[in-house]
């Protein structure tokens, strides 16, 4: 697992190849990234399924209570069967925009 803090963004890589214990060690720190946003790259994994996926569901919800944003990267993956709760991109640079977007619309009040 690879942690990167760039202002007030984290991103977690995913560098072991297991997606299972990625998720746990990820949801088990999560309190030490609470208070930023939150990209999660598992693009080394290339076979990904639906379920996979949807496993980031529940920390993506306790996270975005905390009015931050929580986005996944993943490729070759059909991003229209991913539920539309879940915030998934293609790439790193996609994931930021998506957040200085979201910083906006908050700082906006929306």
């Amino acid at each position: 697992m690879k942690v990167e803090q760039k202002g007030h963004t984290v991103s977690i890589k995913d560098t072991q190849g297991d997606l299972v214990s990625f998720l746990m060690k990820v949801t088990h720190e999560h309190k030490s990234f609470e208070k930023y946003n939150m990209i999660i790259d598992i693009s080394l994994h290339h076979n990904l399924s639906k379920k996979d996926i949807n496993s980031f569901l529940p920390l993506s919800k306790k996270h975005k209570a905390n009015r931050k944003s929580f986005v996944v990267v993943a490729q070759n993956i059909d991003f229209n069967t991913v539920t539309d709760k879940l915030t998934v991109v293609p790439t790193v640079l996609e994931a930021h925009d998506i957040i200085e977007m979201e910083e906006i619309e908050r700082d906006l009040g929306f």
